[in-house]
Parts: C-alpha cells; sequence; structure tokens
C-alpha cells in the first residue's frame, strides 16, 4: 500500500495558492477513475483507490500546512506501514515553476509541513517537490506562498497537474525518473538524460606489459619439427 499525501491548507480560501500545490496534485489523482470520492479521517480527506495494481490512499491533511505530520503519521500507524509507504507532494520556493524532483530523504528546506512529517513519520520517505519558484527575496517568501498562482501559470500549471495524475501509477512502481521525464515533456522542458558513464581507462599495467612484451626478443625453438624446418629454411645450425 501507497500513502500519497498532498500538503496543502484547508479552506477556500488557501485553494488557489502557492502552497498548495500538493492538494491540487492529488486532487487531480483522485478524478482519475478508480478512487473513491473524498471521506474524512486521520484528520484528512481521504479516498482509496488502486494504481499499477498497488492499493493506494490518497490524503490531504485538514491540520494546516504545520500538522501535517500529525494526519499522515496516524494513518501510516494505522495500516502498519513505514515511511517508505508514504510519498508526500509539496510545493518547492528553490524550484523554477513547472519544475519537479523526486527523492526519498533529505532536509525540509524551511519547509513547515515537511517538518511536520519528518517528525512524526522519520525522513526516509519520498518527497515529489513541485517548483513555484523563488519571489527573490526572505521578505517575500510568506505573500509568495500564500498567494495565488496568477493566471499565467497555468501554461505550465495545469499541464504539470495533468501529467502527474495521467501518470500517477509510475509512483506506485517506482518510476521516478521516468515521471520527472513526462512532466517534463508536459511542461515544454527538455527532459533530463541519464549521465553517460566515462570510457574506462586502459590500466597502466597493461601499457607496461606491452612495452615489455615488445622490447622482449622472440625466441626461436631449438628442437623439433619447427627447428627442423628452420634449419632447412636458413642453412643454420640449431644452437
Amino acid at each position: 500500500m501507497l500513502i500519497i499525501a498532498g500538503l496543502g491548507n484547508p479552506g477556500s480560501k488557501y485553494s488557489g495558492n502557492r502552497h498548495n500545490i500538493g492538494f491540487m496534485a492529488v486532487d487531480a489523482i483522485q478524478r482519475r477513475p478508480g478512487f473513491a470520492p473524498w471521506s474524512k479521517k486521520f484528520k484528512a480527506e481521504i479516498s482509496e483507490g488502486e494504481l499499477a495494481g498497488e492499493k493506494v490512499l490518497l490524503m490531504k491533511p485538514q491540520t494546516y500546512m504545520n500538522l501535517s505530520g500529525e494526519s499522515v503519521g496516524e494513518a501510516m500507524r494505522f495500516y502498519k506501514l513505514g515511511p517508505q509507504n508514504v510519498l508526500a507532494i509539496y510545493d518547492e520556493l528553490d524550484l523554477l515553476p513547472g519544475k519537479a524532483r523526486i527523492k526519498t530523504g533529505g532536509g525540509h528546506g524551511g519547509h513547515n509541513g515537511i517538518k511536520s512529517l519528518d517528525a512524526h513519520l522519520g525522513k526516509d520517505y519520498r518527497r515529489l517537490r513541485l517548483g513555484i519558484g523563488h519571489p527573490g527575496s526572505k521578505e517575500q517568501v510568506h505573500n509568495h506562498v500564500l498567494g495565488d498562482f496568477a493566471k499565467v501559470d497555468r501554461i505550465w500549471l495545469d499541464p504539470l497537474i495533468d501529467a502527474l495524475a495521467d501518470n500517477a501509477e509510475m509512483l506506485v512502481r517506482n518510476e521516478d525518473s521516468q515521471i520527472l521525464n513526462k512532466l517534463a515533456l508536459a511542461t515544454g522542458d527538455k527532459p533530463e538524460e541519464p549521465k553517460a558513464k566515462p570510457a574506462a581507462k586502459p590500466s597502466a599495467q597493461s601499457h607496461i606489459r606491452q612495452a615489455r612484451n615488445s622490447a622482449q626478443p622472440k625466441i626461436l625453438p631449438t628442437t623439433g619439427p619447427m627447428a627442423e624446418m628452420l634449419k632447412k629454411l636458413f642453412g643454420g645450425k640449431g644452437e
């Protein structure tokens, strides 16, 4: 079973905020076939369904962002799961708008929702960070994250959210690089190419051996059929 928790703040006042992109993501997944209507449990709105043959619990904690871990931790313990069975989706200031990154573990980067999850789950859960961009100064951060997405943001936001929902099965199958490529293509970005392995350098020992072998004279046979043939060819006497 996988818990996919989108982070955000409850209520219509916050529904269009950049800080609520995690809610937007799980809402889009829930609209896909196979998920139940939203209900309330674990201090959250939840929806059960199935992706890639595995049971999935979608969550939108209703505790406000800085207490998100209370809700997700309660669900994790109820189902006797570990942090490896949890995926959190949330906004990331330090990524350009529309960029996405996914990894297991790491720091909270000042994100209050992630601080709370770390406190209640530990740090070994997967994190899908969706970029909302940085306003440029620390003083502007609060208004930026709690401000609504602009109309122009819809150019990348809607394709990003739709692509995430369309390819959500990849999250269950841990196909992280594949889904990141899908998201990049959806927003008109260039998918990241896997880094090519550097060509193996020939060892110094092989060069030394090669030099030694070329420097050594070839020893001709002195006995046997080959030796007799060489004597006849060159008229020499074998030594």
